[in-house]
């Protein structure tokens, strides 16, 4: 009962730190909009994303089938190809049409994705090649942010398995490769300010909210890796996996027009983390056995 009772508190001390760092960063950019002049129904959206994405990440942090990272580790490959079947942006496509939502395929399933990838990639080698399709589509769409993302995320896992050097190094040249090669694809594609220019807004109307605006994006990034550091290796390792695909997402918009997470306008990123923590927490704390 002790036991059951500490992993419960882990579980709910992990999703809460991991609430306040985001939503003060989720908070933080709406203010920053608000002072700019952007759409009140855009920063509120935001707001909304962030609790919906709460709720699920709740549901996922006490679901212990196996089931939740199969479907986790598909669901990114699967939502990128139907990027191909929706309406491009100037010959790019990253997203997915709801409704009225523009949904980035990319930011919304790769932080599940990561940890699945973590969680079942030592016992089943299929999970790299699921991995490296996410990948190569993501090179075509193209998308260099998201490709480094994930190409870090590979190279984060394979990195430290002692079995298949062979494998393991293939692994990580090819993911290095395909990422390189992203970076060479043109891409037309000019930021919009309150997406990938939100810091610069934020400097624009008060320095202190564009500093504020940072270093809560890097605690939330860390936030995952620094609080499973009594964990067994299987969560270690998806959570190193998860603050590398977030540090990610933060760096690449200052080499190219993609979205500054949780501070810029965007819902996908915001739910696609809440996802990603979802599915780390749930792990079992004497880590998954992906064979069960």
């Amino acid at each position: 009962m002790r036991g059951l009772r500490q992993a419960l508190q882990h579980r709910l001390a992990t999703l809460c730190v991991f609430g306040v760092c985001s939503f003060a960063a989720v908070a933080i950019g709406a203010y920053i909009c608000a002072l700019s002049g952007v759409p009140s129904a855009l920063w509120i959206r935001n707001l909304a994303a962030w609790c919906v994405g709460a709720v699920l990440a709740v549901g996922l942090a006490f679901l212990r089938r196996t089931e939740a990272l199969h479907v986790a580790l598909w669901a990114a490959p699967l939502a990128l190809l139907a990027t191909f079947f929706s309406p491009a942006q100037e010959g790019v496509h990253r997203w997915l049409d709801a409704g009225s939502l523009h949904i980035n395929a990319a930011m919304l399933t790769l932080p599940a994705a990561s940890v699945a990838l973590a969680a079942l990639s030592r016992e089943h080698v299929w999970a790299w090649g699921t991995s490296f399709v996410a990948l190569a589509l993501l090179v075509l769409q193209p998308d260099a942010s998201q490709a480094t993302a994930l190409a870090a995320v590979m190279v984060a896992i394979a990195a430290p398995a002692s079995s298949r050097p062979l494998l393991r190094f293939a692994i990580m040249a090819g993911a290095v490769a395909l990422a390189t090669v992203a970076w060479f694809q043109s891409d037309p594609l000019r930021p919009v300010p309150e997406v990938e220019d939100i810091i610069e807004l934020a400097f624009a109307a008060a320095p202190a909210l564009a500093f504020a605006a940072l270093a809560t994006l890097l605690l939330t990034a860390i936030s995952a890796e620094a609080l499973t550091r009594d964990q067994r290796e299987t969560p270690r390792t998806a959570a190193w996996a998860l603050s590398l695909c977030f540090l990610a997402w933060i760096a690449t918009p200052y080499f190219g027009a993609y979205p500054m997470p949780w501070v810029g306008i965007g819902l996908s990123p915001i739910i696609g983390a809440w996802l990603g923590i979802g599915l780390l927490v749930g792990l079992r704390r004497d880590g998954v056995q992906a064979s069960r």
